[in-house]
This record gives C-alpha cells, structure tokens and sequence, in this order.
C-alpha cells in the first residue's frame, strides 16, 4: 500500500467508489503532490507514476481503467475495457463527460479541480457511472443522463465529491439565473452557486432516493493543501479524481 490521501464512500453493494485528493504523490509546483491530469506543464512521467499509485493503493488494474476526454457536456458512453488504460493515454480518450460499465473489474475515472466528479452504482447487479459536473454539465442534464443510462434508479446509490462549494464560487447573474431556473431558488447563495446542492437535486429528479445520494462536502478551493483547485490557482494546477468499479467475483 502506498499511504494514499483518498476517501472511500460506503456503497452499500458490490461496489467501490473512491476519491482521490493532492496527498501523496510525486508532481511538483503547482501540481505537487497526486497529479492525476493530463496538464503537458506536469511530466508524463509523473503523471504515470501518480496514477500507477492509485491503483496500487485501491489494488485496481490499471489497463482495465477508463476515462474520457471532458468537454462539459452531458453525453454518455458505455465502456467494456481499459481502451489503452490508465498508464497509456494521458489525453486522446473518447469524448464524453459521463461513462457507465456493467464489466466488473472495469473501473470508470473523472477529473476535477473544482467541478464535481460524481460516482454512482447499482445495489442489485454489477452496473456502475461516473460523471464529471461543472456548472455547464449541471445545467445541460449530465447527471440525470447517467441515472438513466445506468437504469433503476430505485436500485441506484451515488456519491458527490469533493468541489468548490458556494463560499468561493461567485459567478455570473446569467449563471445563477440558469441555476436557480433549473434547479431552484435554493441552489442560489448570494453571488454563487451551490454546485453539490444542485447536483444533489438532478439526482433525486433522475429517480434516485434521498437517503441514497452521498455528498463529501469538502470544498475544493478552502483546502489548498488537500486539494486541487481551478479557480483558486488557476490553469496551472493538477487534478484529483473520482473512481467506481464493481468488483469481480
């Protein structure tokens, strides 16, 4: 075991949902620590070596990960296979913000430096999704798109990591209009917008329970030297990463 800084959310089923934090790894300067991006600023080399700790810290393999180019839209892909694995492609992976699998074994990555990766799973069979969800990915139904690719969303758990909360994330009026349009007034706090609040409620419209829908709560940009953070460090920062696999066997 490396000693990796993650956090593990129960799921209550076959199933493993993990995020990662900056704890741990090898990148330096404004990526130091456990860089998972694919930022050119941070070695390749780095990066390989971050993300072959993770899975020897979570004992996944790492050829048998996927992840997905992220444009903060709200398509979704079904995988069955590493498609080039962990440690392989650093940035040409299919488009696609959200990603669902029913291969035990395979495990579903997204990134993030303030946008929220969101992880779900299925209680009843082996069928897990991972969502990358800014505030664009949010409004144009990302969430509520990978509830209905994985199905049963009665049968559904999910986890919201960690974010930039409503205390360091003022944004346009047009933005906390669109918020508070699609998901009330309530997800609406001042000048900012409350992305978990917000992701919570696509959830639970999407068919999932309330007692069924995990949220971290940690902050992104309060916590430099846990996490990494976009808006508080601007582009030359790493990525932490959220991780779903249902297990074999």
């Amino acid at each position: 075991m490396t000693g990796l800084d993650v956090i593990e959310v129960p799921t209550g089923a076959a199933a493993r949902a993990v995020f990662t934090t900056r704890g741990g790894g090898v990148s330096a300067g404004g990526f130091s620590g456990l860089n998972l991006g694919n930022d050119p600023g941070d070695p390749d080399e780095r990066i390989r070596e971050n993300r072959a700790r993770v899975c020897a810290e979570l004992g996944i393999d790492p050829y048998r990960v996927c992840m997905g180019r992220q444009v903060h839209g709200a398509g979704v892909r079904e995988v069955s296979g590493g498609e080039g694995g962990f440690l392989g492609h650093l940035r040409d992976w299919p488009e696609g913000d959200a990603m669902v699998s029913a291969v035990p074994g395979v495990a579903l990555a997204v990134l993030g430096a303030d946008c929220l990766p969101v992880l779900l799973w299925r209680r009843d069979i082996p069928r897990v999704a991972a969502a990358h969800a800014g505030w664009r990915g949010l409004v144009g139904g990302v969430l509520e798109a990978a509830v209905a690719a994985l199905g049963a969303p009665g049968d559904t758990g999910a986890a919201i990591g960690p974010g930039i909360g409503p205390c360091c994330y003022p944004v346009s009026a047009e933005v906390r209009d669109a918020f508070a349009a699609r998901f009330g007034a309530e997800v609406v706090a001042g000048d900012a917008v409350d992305l978990a609040a917000a992701a919570r409620r696509a959830l639970l419209a999407g068919g999932l329970r309330d007692e069924a829908v995990v949220t971290v709560g940690a902050c992104t940009s309060c916590a430099p030297d846990r996490f990494y953070s976009y808006r508080r460090d601007g582009a030359g920062t790493g990525r932490q990463a959220g991780l779903v696999w249902a297990e074999a066997g």
